[in-house]
């Protein structure tokens, strides 16, 4: 027979039915966030989601982040023997503090640091500042997992920029190394090729009525489609693609460059897109004065399909692009 439920009965049904809310809503967003970018070759995956700042703003601490286990040589400005911190953290703030004014011309570079106790022995907690010859292609000394040190990269005003080379023009990239050292490294890596075949864009998805022409949302507007992003892949044929880990995830903005899952399909994004909160790795972002470029793609014409029930608006002729190295300081983005 059954029998009615106490007060401490119906509290614990109570907790449990809004744990299962939560779980469902969770779902629901990640299923959302992946088909927006799911071709029907490739399955994307959304990391994390988190909140946002109700102006529309980020609320991101500073990055500073390296690689583990990767030593990276050049010219010192700070000896390690000399110069102790507690963290990697610590020590690329030490190098980035090396920048004058705001986010100008760096002394430093390239940090290096020893943080596993065991393997340094003695020389834990060194921390290197250093210069190189040519950030777009640092000094790499060693790699590997025996090898002690975390490295990373810090790139100045005007400096740490590529560019995709297109037959409307080149877009010039700023990139995030202290944010995004993974993906950075894979696209200095990129660099270094020869060829390109395989590189493109796919799909062009204008601004719409949905966004205005500085990336703001219009208030009672849909948010898609358009999603307002052009979405591309940046694996060359022939090349190895190795997953890139998730690493910061910001608040897609406009100019926004990000991985869709863990690459090697990657999107730039003509809108802030608030709504997606914070579920993909952005690794740099397009200097203002190209974003006309990118928009001039986002309306050649395209042909509609549909990727995981979500209509899309895929190119009718893919456009291809070319890694391009930049040698002098561009623009005045961060």
């Amino acid at each position: 027979m059954g029998r009615r439920q106490n007060d401490s009965e119906l509290g614990r049904c109570a907790i449990l039915s809004l744990l299962f809310m939560g779980t469902i809503s969770c779902c629901m967003v990640y299923v959302c966030l992946s088909v927006v970018f799911n071709r029907p070759s490739r399955i994307a995956t959304v990391s994390s989601v988190s909140d946002v700042v109700e102006d529309g703003g980020q609320e991101e601490s500073e990055c500073c982040r390296g690689i583990e286990h990767l030593e990276l040589w050049g010219d010192a400005v700070k000896w390690g023997s000399d110069f102790k911190v507690s963290s990697s953290e610590d020590c690329c703030m030490a190098c980035k503090s090396m920048c004058g004014g705001e986010d100008g011309p760096c002394f430093c570079d390239s940090w290096v640091y020893c943080g596993d106790k065991e393997a340094c022995g003695p020389r834990f907690g060194e921390c290197w500042l250093k210069k190189q010859k040519d950030a777009l292609d640092p000094d790499r000394r060693d790699s590997g997992d025996k090898v002690m040190w975390t490295s990373g990269l810090v790139f100045g005003k005007g400096k740490g920029i590529f560019g995709l080379k297109t037959e409307y023009g080149v877009i010039h990239i700023k990139l995030f190394p202290d944010c995004a050292p993974h993906s950075v490294s894979y696209i200095l890596e990129m660099l270094q090729l020869r060829h390109f075949a395989g590189c493109q864009f796919y799909r062009a998805e204008s601004r719409g009525n949905f966004w205005d022409s500085e990336g703001n949302h219009i208030e009672y507007a849909p948010f898609g489609p358009p999603f307002a992003v052009i979405q591309g892949t940046l694996e060359a044929i022939g090349s190895s693609f190795k997953e890139i880990p998730t690493e910061a995830c910001p608040t897609i903005r406009r100019g926004s460059v990000a991985w869709v899952g863990s690459g090697p399909e990657f999107f730039i994004s003509l809108a802030n897109h608030n709504e997606w909160k914070k579920a993909y790795t952005v690794f740099g972002s397009i200097l203002p004065e190209d974003m006309e470029i990118v928009e001039l793609i986002a309306q050649l014409p395209t042909k509609p399909e549909v990727w995981s029930n979500i209509n899309v608006s895929v190119l009718e002729k893919p456009v291809a692009f070319q890694f391009q190295r930049i040698k002098t300081g561009l623009g005045n983005l961060k």
